[in-house]
C-alpha cells in the first residue's frame, strides 16, 4: 500500500464569489441582488461560513499534512497522485465530481453547514477533520466503494460519471440516434437518455420513477395491438370513472453504491413511422455495454452529474459505449 503523503483540499467558488467575477465588486453584486429582490445577507453568510471551513481544515492540519488546495473548475487538468488523500469541502455534488478525478484515492467529504447541506455524501464536519485524516493516514479508516459509468467515443475520448450521464441535445429539441442494447438496435427519437449509478440511482432517477409513476397513477394504459401504440384508458369515455382499472405503478429499490450494475432511462421517447420506443429503459451488466450512434448534426452532448459546462460532442458519426467504469470511487465514511 503507497503511504500516504499530502492532503489537496477541493473547494469551489461560493455564489457570493460568482456574482463579485460577474460585476467586479461585492457593492455591485449586492446592489444588483437587492433589485431583483434576492437576500445578499444569505450570501454573505454561505460566503462567511465556506471561508471559515476551509480556513480551519487547512490550519487543523498544518501538524499532519503538507496541503494544497485546488478548485473545482481546475480539477478537470489536476494530476492526483496515489500518494494523495482528498479532503472536499463543499456541498454533495462537489464530492461527485471530484471522484470523477481522484480515482482510487481516499476522499474524505466534509459538510461546512449542516443546517443548510443535506451531507449524504459529506459524513464530517470541520471538527472532525484532524481525527479522521491522521486515521486515514495511518490507513485504518473505513469507507464505500462507489461504481462509476462511462462513455466512450469512437474517437478515444471519455467521460466518467459518479452519478449519472445525460446523452442528448445541448437545448430543449429532439435527439436522433440509433440504439443498441442485448444485440437490438432501432432508431429513436427523445428528449435524450439518462444513465445512473448505484448512488445516482436515487437522485435523477429516481424523480423519472417518480414521473413515470405519477402519470401511470392518473392515466393508466394499454397498447394497441395494431399501431403499438400506448392508450389511455382513463380518458377514454368507456371507461371513465372506472374503479377496477388496473394498478400500473411500478415499485423500485435503489441500486447499491458498490452495485455492478447501471440503469438507463430514455426520457420522453416518440414513436412514428422513423423512430420506435422498445428499448426505453434497462439495467447495463458487468461487461455489457450500451451502444448509442449520434444522428444529429449538431446540437448533440454528453455530460455527467448535471455539470453542463464540462461535456462532450456527440454529433453524427459520433459512437459512444457505455458501461461500468474500471475505476470507482472511494469515499472514506469513519
Amino acid at each position: 500500500m503507497n503511504q500516504k503523503e499530502r492532503v489537496i483540499i477541493v473547494t469551489a467558488k461560493t455564489r457570493l464569489e460568482n456574482l463579485k467575477k460577474r460585476f467586479n465588486t461585492i457593492s455591485q453584486a449586492k446592489f444588483y441582488l437587492e433589485r431583483q429582490g434576492s437576500d445578499f445577507d444569505a450570501l454573505k453568510k454561505e460566503d462567511s461560513v465556506m471561508n471559515f471551513s476551509v480556513e480551519r481544515v487547512q490550519r487543523d492540519l498544518q501538524g499532519v499534512a503538507k496541503t494544497k488546495v485546488v478548485s473545482k473548475e481546475f480539477l478537470p487538468n489536476y494530476i492526483f497522485s496515489n500518494k494523495d488523500i482528498v479532503v472536499v469541502v463543499g456541498q454533495d455534488g462537489l464530492v461527485a465530481n471530484t471522484a470523477k478525478y481522484a480515482h482510487g484515492i481516499p476522499i474524505i467529504g466534509v459538510n461546512p453547514d449542516p443546517t443548510q447541506y443535506d451531507g449524504v455524501l459529506l459524513p464530517f464536519q470541520t471538527k472532525d477533520i484532524e481525527r479522521i485524516v491522521e486515521k486515514t493516514l495511518a490507513s485504518r479508516y473505513q469507507h464505500k466503494e462507489v461504481t462509476m459509468a462511462e462513455a466512450r467515443l469512437n474517437d478515444g475520448q471519455r467521460l466518467l460519471a459518479f452519478n449519472d450521464l445525460f446523452i442528448g441535445p445541448q437545448t430543449h429539441r429532439s435527439a436522433r440516434y440509433n440504439l443498441t442494447f442485448n444485440r437490438k438496435t432501432e432508431s429513436q427519437s427523445s428528449s435524450g437518455i439518462i444513465v445512473s449509478t448505484g448512488a445516482g440511482s436515487t437522485g435523477w432517477f429516481s424523480s423519472l420513477m417518480n414521473m413515470a409513476n405519477g402519470i401511470a397513477s392518473a392515466f393508466p394504459y394499454q397498447v394497441d395491438e395494431h399501431t403499438g401504440r400506448l392508450t389511455s384508458m382513463r380518458l377514454s369515455k368507456h371507461t371513465k370513472n372506472n374503479s377496477s382499472l388496473p394498478n400500473q405503478v411500478v415499485a423500485y429499490e435503489p441500486l447499491p453504491w458498490n452495485t455492478d450494475k447501471l440503469v438507463f432511462v430514455v426520457r420522453e421517447p416518440f414513436l412514428s413511422r422513423t423512430s420506435n420506443i422498445s428499448i426505453s429503459a434497462g439495467l447495463i451488466h458487468q461487461k455489457e455495454n450500451l451502444e448509442i450512434e449520434s444522428l444529429m448534426p449538431q446540437g448533440g452532448v454528453i455530460f455527467s452529474d448535471g455539470i453542463e459546462e464540462d461535456f462532450l460532442q456527440f454529433t453524427a458519426g459520433t459512437i459512444a459505449e457505455v458501461g461500468i467504469a474500471k475505476e470507482r470511487a472511494h469515499l472514506v465514511v469513519a
